[in-house]
């Protein structure tokens, strides 16, 4: 994938993720669009916000919500989900101002999602690449995402990815067999934290939103 984003785009996105969730986490307020964003962040893009807690050691994921499609402006986009991942991500409780100094902000920039088109399913072992591809299963009004380093971090070949999908979906995992079950893909340029507040570096080193 080329890098459509900059070192220093993923700097000044990652600090205003990090910003916007300090901010709703100590105050429950929403962090407004800085004035000194560049003019190329306002085009509308997918974005996730990923966070993840260190304790003992230990990386363990803390929040992760995103938008998938580019429906809004990628700064405006980033703040709402930093805001959903601190606070609103149904799995976790909301994070605390306590934890704020052991979380690591990751954020995904997303391509637009492109439906997969094949003739049999199978054909989606050969079009579906692991550590390049986001993955989106879509069966009826279900609907599950997975982002491209998630197979990566669990070390999953590509059937276990379609299959997990599935079950993010909420679908048995061998319904990617089944011709009514869709796939969209997309890719990604991550951006993170290093450690806690630590360094911004292009594909952090760390486990994230699964």
């Amino acid at each position: 994938m080329l890098h459509a984003y900059s070192d220093d785009d993923g700097v000044f996105l990652v600090n205003l993720a990090r910003k916007t969730v300090d901010e709703i986490v100590s105050t429950r307020e929403k962090l407004k669009t800085p004035k000194d964003t560049p003019q190329h962040l306002h085009t509308k893009s997918g974005v996730f916000v990923t966070l993840n807690s260190v304790s003992g050691g230990r990386v363990n994921l803390r929040g992760c919500i995103g938008r998938p499609y580019p429906t809004l402006p990628l700064v405006k986009a980033t703040i709402d989900s930093a805001v959903d991942s601190a606070i609103n991500d149904p799995r976790f409780p909301a994070v605390t101002p306590r934890e704020l100094d052991s979380i690591i902000v990751d954020l995904s920039v997303l391509t637009p999602p492109r439906k997969i088109e094949y003739s049999k399913p199978e054909e989606l072992l050969d079009l579906v690449k692991v550590g390049r591809d986001g993955l989106i299963a879509i069966r009826g009004a279900y609907r599950g995402l997975l982002l491209p380093q998630v197979p990566v971090d669990w070390k999953w070949n590509t059937r276990e990815f379609l299959e997990h999908t599935c079950n993010k979906a909420g679908l048995p995992p061998n319904l990617w067999k089944d011709p009514e079950t869709e796939f969209m893909s997309f890719q990604a340029e991550i951006f993170g934290e290093e450690s806690p507040r630590g360094k911004i570096l292009r594909n952090p080193m760390h486990p994230r939103c699964d």
